[in-house]
């Protein structure tokens, strides 16, 4: 098993970062991160698919028309999607890949998630399953599904250059405090570690990377006591929130050409570098 090649290494630079061409799906696509990580794919010049469950369809289509207008016209479209059955998400993905794909599809950004502050000896079974349900397993659908058809159009004489980008969080990586989220920090630890198996396991028919984000000003931010939120700047090194906008780019670079020898790779949104600090800090308030 063998890594794809780039197409045309010697072109010049930009060029590699171009989608145009590419088929796309994003799970999770109609906020948030998942919106501007379909966003920067649609501006690079891919089709590009968001799926949905808990929004109102026609809030979904509304998101997608808007996607493809601030993008000169890209195709974009909603799909329903529960990603925490396979079956829904199988069928989904085949649906995509046959309709906007034209029976191609070539980057799949397994996106959706949930996060939830509950103490860990408070979690009942439902609430615990439900994080891992979509989080976790509904990430690995994701991209078993996308993998499929990545394996399927190699066997039939395709290029293998797919990717499949996992979100993750640092909070995988690290205990972010002084929110109480371990059912959170063990399923995204999990994506970290599930994107570097199926690096190895996949690479000879498509790429596999994971981007772990750090404290990102969307909506999800609004719902968070303010006596938690006030502590996190100080934790960053940039002592800021980010944009989710500002992750878009990150993105684009995996899911093109421009990291064609890119596989297995964990990138973390840039507060790994205070870890140290961050440890020294919990001990201090224990």
């Amino acid at each position: 098993m063998v890594l794809a090649t780039h197409s045309n290494p010697k072109a010049p630079v930009l060029s590699h970062f171009s989608l145009a061409g590419k088929t796309a799906i994003v799970t999770g696509g109609c906020r948030g991160i998942g919106l501007e990580v379909a966003q920067g794919l649609a501006e690079a010049g891919a089709k590009v698919a968001i799926t949905y469950s808990s929004t109102d369809g026609s809030q979904a289509d509304a998101v997608a028309a808007q996607i493809s207008q601030s993008a000169n016209g890209a195709t974009v479209k909603a799909y329903r999607c529960n990603v925490k059955s396979r079956d829904d998400v199988t069928a989904t993905v085949e649906k995509i890949t046959s309709e906007l794909g034209g029976g191609k599809l070539d980057i799949c950004v397994a996106n959706a998630g949930i996060a939830a502050h509950i103490p860990a000896i408070d979690y009942d079974e439902d609430q615990w399953r439900e994080m891992l349900d979509v989080n976790f397993h509904g990430a690995f659908w994701t991209a078993q599904a996308a993998a499929k058809v990545f394996q399927r159009q190699k066997e039939a004489g395709g290029d293998g250059r797919a990717s499949i980008i996992f979100t993750s969080s640092v909070s995988g990586i690290l205990v972010n405090i002084p929110q109480p989220q371990a059912a959170y920090n063990a399923s995204k630890a999990a994506v970290t570690h599930l994107a570097k198996s199926l690096a190895v396991e996949w690479v000879e028919f498509t790429r596999v990377n994971c981007v772990s984000p750090g404290f990102i000003a969307t909506d999800m931010i609004a719902t968070i006591p303010e006596k938690w939120t006030s502590k996190w700047p100080e934790l960053i090194p940039g002592v800021r929130f980010c944009d989710p906008a500002e992750l878009k780019g990150a993105y684009v670079y995996l899911a093109s050409e421009a990291s064609s020898y890119m596989t297995g790779k964990h990138n973390d949104n840039g507060i790994f570098e205070k870890e140290q600090t961050l440890t020294q800090r919990i001990g201090a308030n224990l």
